[in-house]
């Protein structure tokens, strides 16, 4: 009989083969294959690795169930509507021109992606020198950012996620989108390029904290990679 912690792990490494695609900074969603379909991305960690923050079967489920339904379900739109040769990022730029199926899936799919790409169980623990100082210049300090990304985080009401973008004068700005909308749409509120994201659909954290959001968002900071943070903060 195998344990759960063997299951999981196994879980882990057959969905990190079956991935056809390694999401490898902001241009990881514009790829597609010869089928011109989307694929679900690999992790870059086993699900059991951001215990005990982010559990393991709640790892499992959001990227083999949640987001897989979100790539799964824009390629049929897309088939749907007879639409070829798109890139993630042709679709967000143009949302307004498209049906609900495809903005909602291909929110979905990129929120996602970026998302995971943003934790990790080794990855930098303090924003780089440049970021950590357009932190300060824009919130106070570092303490004040995360007081106030928590707020827009907390007060999202219902399913959606919370950002710290780069918008048009280089400043950084903290918003909430609903459901799976983000600032790359072209009906955002207000336009940008994430920086940081993070997801607060109950699916996200249910299983482990319940009804209490504000503990998720707390534990999240603890497997943060403020490289990634950077990376994002410094492309252009």
């Amino acid at each position: 009989m195998k344990s759960r912690r063997e299951f999981i792990k196994q879980t882990s490494l057959l969905a990190g083969s079956m991935a056809f695609l390694s999401i490898r900074g902001n241009a990881f969603a514009d790829v597609l294959n010869d089928k011109d379909k989307f694929f679900l991305p690999k992790l870059d960690y086993g699900y059991n690795a951001l215990e005990p923050y982010i559990d393991a079967v709640t790892m499992e489920i959001h990227h083999s169930k949640h987001h897989q339904a979100y790539v799964d379900k824009l390629n049929d739109a897309l088939k749907a509507n007879k639409i070829q040769g798109v890139t993630l990022k042709d679709i967000l730029a143009n949302t307004s021109k498209y049906p609900a199926s495809i903005r909602n899936n291909a929110g979905g799919h990129y929120n996602h992606s970026f998302f995971w790409k943003l934790m990790s169980p080794n990855g930098s623990k303090e924003p780089s020198p440049a970021l950590a100082e357009a932190i300060s210049s824009s919130f106070g300090s570092i303490d004040n950012f995360k007081t106030a990304f928590n707020d827009a985080a907390k007060a999202r009401f219902g399913s959606g996620w919370a950002w710290l973008i780069k918008n048009s004068d280089g400043k950084l700005q903290i918003l909430s989108t609903p459901n799976q909308d983000n600032p790359l749409m072209d009906i955002a509120e207000v336009k940008g390029t994430p920086v940081l994201a993070l997801d607060v659909w109950e699916h996200a954290y249910y299983l482990k904290y319940q009804n209490m959001r504000a503990d998720y968002i707390n534990a999240w900071w603890k497997v943060l990679n403020w490289q990634e943070a950077d990376n994002n903060f410094l492309a252009k």
